[in-house]
């Protein structure tokens, strides 16, 4: 029996010995190298794994850093500018200047402005709802309101106004990593340049249909009139399938563009309030009257008074 328990110890002993040194070969044979790099560029990154980068997630981005000969195209959208120039210095290598940018929502199809022609009823979903129908208004382009692009932001940056139920974007928080530009079906949210001061002009809608048909479904849709390229002078503005589209870095921020839009499709953001003009015009100055003399009367006439 004693004999029997030492010899099954004994050879367990020896199989594991065995497959030790079979593993130890085996990894050996197969390993792969990694960069030490990796892992302090990883450590110097926000780590959100948000994907706005076009990578699956923080390690991603930082294999890429390391290994590609230079920075062009790859950037942290979380980390900004800061954070690229600071693994630039590391690797020994230049960040590519890249301008901040911000989520806009190119949609002001609100309730007043975009009537109800029918009501959905099923999952509150905008990616399920555009993939049955076109949408509970005259709009075939406009926001399903339903919030895909809150529910994905990573950063709280979007949230859904009970007034409008369109989303709205807090510059402050938003980082840019485009997964509400990728979350809306119909393709409303853009990345822009954030501008100085956070100020922007863009055009607030996507309508490709023909002017009377957009201004049916949505009083202040864009019209393709083009009467906002016409009026710019630094040729920012474009006009295709019957849609205006301002590129936001020619666009200098004169907002000529605002004043000629008929329909208030062109959007300013973060400027100063207007001047206000009357209609009526100064009234003229009065000139004051000169002082008339008093002329004194001859003392014959006071006399004869008295």
């Amino acid at each position: 029996m004693n004999e029997t328990l030492i010899f099954t110890v004994l050879t367990l002993c020896v199989l594991g010995i065995l497959s030790a040194v079979a593993l130890y070969f085996v990894a050996k044979k197969f390993h792969v190298w990694e960069d030490p790099r990796i892992d302090d560029v990883e450590k110097m990154l926000p780590g959100a794994n948000c994907g706005g980068c076009g990578f699956p997630g923080c390690r991603g981005l930082a294999s890429a850093l390391v290994k590609a000969d230079s920075m062009e195209g790859l950037a942290c959208p979380v980390g900004g500018a800061a954070t690229m120039k600071a693994i630039a210095e590391y690797l020994g290598r230049v960040a590519e200047e890249k301008e901040p940018e911000v989520a806009v929502v190119r949609c002001s199809g609100s309730c007043d402005v975009r009537p109800r022609t029918n009501k959905y009823d099923g999952v509150s979903s905008c990616a399920v709802a555009a993939s049955l129908y076109a949408g509970e208004t005259g709009c075939l382009f406009g926001c399903v309101g339903f919030g895909d692009c809150v529910a994905v932001c990573a950063f709280g940056a979007l949230s859904m106004d009970p007034e409008t139920g369109l989303p709205v974007v807090d510059d402050e928080k938003c980082t840019a990593c485009g997964k509400c530009v990728k979350a809306c079906p119909k393709t409303i949210i853009e990345l822009r340049k954030k501008g100085p001061k956070s100020r922007r002009v863009f055009v607030s809608c996507v309508n490709k249909d023909k002017g009377a048909i957009t201004r049916k479904a949505c009083t202040v849709g864009c019209i393709g009139c083009g009467k906002c390229v016409k009026t710019c002078p630094f040729e920012a503005i474009t006009l295709e399938n019957n849609l205006a589209y301002i590129d936001s870095y020619k666009c200098r921020l004169c907002r000529k563009c605002v004043v000629e839009c008929p329909t208030g499709a062109i959007h300013e953001v973060n400027f100063p309030p207007r001047p206000v003009k009357t209609d009526e015009p100064a009234a003229p100055k009065s000139s004051p009257e000169p002082v008339k003399a008093k002329r004194s009367q001859p003392a014959t006439e006071n006399a004869t008074m008295q």
